[in-house]
Formats: C-alpha cells, structure tokens, sequence
C-alpha cells in the first residue's frame, strides 16, 4: 500500500492544527492582556493543540482530507476587561487577534520557504518533481499548505457572519441607529453562514486570497533572488 495518502492526510493535519490552535490562542493571549483571564483559568491559554481540540472541527474534517477546520473557541468575558478598555473595543481587538494571527504565519510561512528555496537553489526542480522524497520536499510543501491554509483561513474568519471574527469586528463600527437591524442580522446569521459552508465559502474569499497568495509567493521569489 502507497503511503502518499496517509502522507498527505499528515501534511494537511499538521498546517490546520497549528493554524487553529495558533488563532485561538492569540484570541486567549489579546483578552489575558486586556484584562481578562477567563482563557488561562480555563486552560486555553496554551499552544497546545490538544486543549483546542474540536473532535469534528479539528479531527475529522482533516482527516478526511478537507482542507479547512475550526477548534473550540476560547472563552472570552468582556466584563473583565480593564476599565481603560470598553467591551465594544476590547471585542474588537480580541475578535482581530484571530486573523492577524493567521496571516502573520501566512507571512511567515513565505519567509521561512524563501529562505529555504534560496539554500537550495540548485535543487528546487529536483525536490518539486513528482518523485521527489525525503525530509526536505515534504517541509516545502508543509509550508505551501501552511500558507495557503492560513490566509484562508484569516479571510473566512473576517466574514461578517455571527459568530465569525469579521462579525464582533463589524459589531464595533456599527453606529448606534443601525444597532437594532444589525441585532437582528446575527440573530439569523447562523443560519446564512451554515448555506456559506453549504454551497462553499470560495466565493467570498477567492479573489482577495488569489491577491494574498500572489503577494506571498513574489515574496518568497524575492528572498530566494528568483
């Protein structure tokens, strides 16, 4: 039996729990440095992967090869934010630490492949071919998923949708007279963002992910002086 598949179950599972587990974390970390500790009494406050753990989220769904997941969400009390912080405002930025944080592994996924790309410059061909096996390609291509994986994934969390990021960062620049409209769009939004995973969330996230993408790999030829 070809241990590809289980290979590339391994190379899609390791970039998801990581990213997953780095997003939740930074959620913990934002609200911890606002004041609140609800996160680190309940555990959460930990890049351990196996205290996100979602059993459909972040088992199954990679498992089965799907490249996309999510984890328990950490606990967040706005109540216990310092004073000098609004819970409008502190929402913002706990809500914003969970792409942020994607992205800056996007980046730094680049990086390291730049890097790694510029060491080996007489060997890339080699170690993209269809063949090719060893430590090494399969590191290239765990960075390749990991970027790819968390620039999708910071941009479907900043989907304005109940109870996505993009929906408490959305929360914060609502003025006041439209409040009660936008109280009754989330009170529905669950059900408009199941028809997102229904009919796929490409659509919305295509375009803007295609121009990360780009940027990111530019990058990475840029650091290994193609």
């Amino acid at each position: 039996m070809s241990n590809t598949p289980i290979l590339e179950r391994v190379l899609m599972l390791v970039p998801i729990w990581l990213s997953l587990t780095v997003h939740e974390f930074s959620h913990g970390w934002s609200a911890w440095k606002l004041g609140d500790n609800t996160a680190k009494e309940a555990g959460r406050l930990t890049l351990n992967p196996l205290a996100h753990i979602d059993p459909i989220g972040t088992l199954l769904l990679p498992l089965l090869g799907v490249p996309f997941g999510w984890a328990k969400p950490v606990p967040v009390n706005p109540l216990r934010f310092d004073r000098k912080w609004s819970m409008r405002k502190g929402m913002l930025l706990t809500a914003a630490a969970g792409p942020a944080s994607n992205f800056l592994l996007a980046l730094l996924s680049a990086v390291i492949l730049g890097v790694v790309f510029r060491l080996n410059v007489g060997r890339i061909n080699m170690l993209l071919s269809p063949g090719a096996s060893g430590v090494l390609p399969a590191f290239i291509q765990l960075l390749i998923i990991l970027m790819q994986v968390n620039v999708a994934l910071g941009l479907f969390n900043l989907i304005p949708i109940f109870p996505l990021d993009g929906s408490r960062i959305a929360d914060f620049f609502i003025p006041d007279r439209f409040r009660p409209q936008w109280e009754k769009f989330c009170r529905v939004a669950p059900f408009l963002l199941i028809a997102v995973f229904i009919f796929g969330a490409g659509f919305l996230i295509e375009r803007p992910a295609k121009l990360l993408l780009t940027g990111l790999l530019h990058l990475v030829g840029g650091i290994a002086g193609y």
